[in-house]
């Protein structure tokens, strides 16, 4: 049997907007393909040899407050994180973390935050602009995928930088180039929370797949499941912004 190690990376203090459920997802659909399957809650202050175990990387977004003790500890452990994701470990990140792997943030006042550089982004605060809420659609590669997203902060991505998609209904990274997130080897930055996976299984699937495929140094296929479900809720979200899967 095979066996995955999934890193969540803070969930204490970065896990709002129901992003817990990605973390589900993904437990469940190595189960069910018996998959085994071990989920290390890295918090912080936590051992830097835990985070060499981990087969697959997830963190969520969170408040400022939050973000701030999180970048402090992060910062320490930036050349592993960044060793493994050069790798092509895969992993998901989610609104405040995808804005953590850009290079900075760059606060209302002026103040920079400096980020840990992996992804090529900035991102800068917009406290006198509205927030940019609501179900977002976004054509990637492999199809349409749905969420929803809710950030003040404006991300823009560098010119090679490749972005997870192209918004359809939504805001996306800034409201005003069109992309959404980005990709990086193995790795995904996204503002879309909901969660993200149970409506788009394919992008949960993807991170299993390459997860075995570093471990193993072997081509995963990983087998089929009745996904009716998880299209079902997709398509009733897609339904009431009138897209077309």
């Amino acid at each position: 049997m095979k066996q995955i190690t999934i890193g969540w990376l803070y969930p204490r203090l970065m896990s709002t907007y129901g992003d817990r459920g990605n973390i589900i997802s993904l437990s469940k659909r190595c189960e069910w393909r018996e998959i085994d399957v071990k989920v290390i809650e890295l918090n912080v202050g936590f051992d830097k040899k835990q985070l060499e175990e981990c087969d697959l990387l997830f963190m969520g977004g969170a408040q400022d407050r939050e973000q701030k003790v999180v970048s402090e500890d992060l910062l320490i452990k930036k050349e592993i994180l960044l060793k493994k994701i050069e790798k092509g470990v895969p992993g998901l990140f989610i609104c405040g973390a995808y804005q953590f792997l850009g290079k900075y943030y760059k606060e209302a006042d002026g103040t920079i935050i400096n980020g840990l550089g992996i992804f090529d982004l900035y991102t800068e605060s917009s406290n006198k602009e509205e927030r940019l809420i609501g179900n977002i659609a976004v054509k990637t590669n492999e199809g349409t995928i749905i969420g929803f997203e809710n950030h003040g902060g404006r991300t823009f991505l560098g010119e090679d930088a490749k972005p997870l998609g192209k918004v359809i209904s939504g805001f996306g990274n800034n409201g005003k180039d069109g992309t959404e997130g980005l990709i990086y080897k193995n790795s995904i930055g996204t503002y879309l929370h909901g969660p993200i996976l149970p409506k788009n299984p394919s992008i949960a699937d993807f991170l299993i797949e390459k997860a075995l495929e570093i471990k193993y140094k072997e081509k995963s296929v990983l087998k089929k499941l009745d996904d009716s479900l998880e299209n079902k809720a997709k398509s009733v979200i897609a339904k009431r912004m009138s897209i077309n899967l």
